[in-house]
């Protein structure tokens, strides 16, 4: 990880300002990464502020749907949850329900985490996915030109629960991870995954999250117990995409609602 990260956040007034914001970050950095390299490969996460962008993204009415270069896009999960795809509680049936059955990806596109199978086994099938997908050989990690995450009322993100044993992974690309806060286990790409990606974004949003927010990205260092603080991207360069309420307690933004401050390991 570098020494120093620089933390870019914009606020947005509302939750439906929020949204917006999202999708244009999606179509943004898929566009530029279309046209560098022919490919837009986008992890993703779940969550309602998220399901109300994809909504955006893919809705007829909206310019997004018609600037993501949907034919160029790979479409990955950061976690799930250990439930069959058709289960309420699938981050990909949230996906499809409000995205994916909407717009023109084609099945060799969409890269879901078989949540239905034994936690292990599904991990193990996903890093093989990532390594056919990306052509890695060894040790190489892949590099996702876009990584979307969330941040749960206790630090986590991903499925980088608080004291869990993913927070000590750094070998695999994927792990099952037990989480005994939530009695259940839990699918989710390794933080040393998602910090080699060439854009990573927090969608925040809401009062509650305040707090959390100020202490997460200006606080001291307690990964173990903050979880979202083990993300540190190799390009040196975090955003956060908050709205008012979330952004409350972080430095004042300048007047185009733009932020920028920095960290030190």
């Amino acid at each position: 990880m570098p020494s120093k990260l620089k933390i870019e956040y914009i606020v947005e007034p509302d939750s439906s300002a929020l949204a917006r914001r999202a999708a244009e970050q999606f179509v943004a950095i898929a566009e530029e990464a279309a046209t560098k390299r022919g490919r837009a490969r986008i992890a993703i996460s779940g969550g309602s502020t998220p399901k109300a962008a994809f909504q955006l993204l893919a809705d007829p009415g909206q310019p997004f749907r018609k600037r993501m270069p949907w034919d160029k896009v790979d479409l990955y999960w950061v976690d799930e949850r250990t439930v069959p795809p058709d289960h309420a509680e699938s981050n990909y049936r949230m996906t499809r329900e409000a995205m994916l059955d909407r717009v023109p990806l084609k099945p060799d596109q969409i890269h879901r985490m078989e949540g239905e199978l034994e936690p292990e086994v599904a991990a193990a099938r996903y890093e093989s996915l990532l390594r056919n997908t990306f052509r890695l050989e060894g040790a190489e990690t892949p590099r996702f030109d876009l990584v979307q995450l969330g941040m749960g009322d206790d630090g986590h993100t991903a499925s980088l629960f608080p004291h869990t044993e993913a927070i000590n992974e750094m070998g695999r690309l994927v792990t099952a991870n037990q989480v005994p806060q939530k009695d259940t286990w839990r699918i989710t790409l390794t933080w040393p995954v998602i910090n080699q990606a060439s854009s990573v974004f927090f969608l925040i949003g809401g009062a509650n999250k305040a707090e959390l927010v100020k202490e997460v990205f200006t606080g001291p260092r307690d990964p173990e117990r903050l979880p979202s603080q083990l993300i540190w991207p190799s390009s040196g360069i975090l955003t956060l995409v908050l709205d008012k309420d979330a952004a409350a307690l972080l430095p004042a933004t300048e007047g185009n609602g733009h932020g920028t401050f920095e960290r030190e390991r």
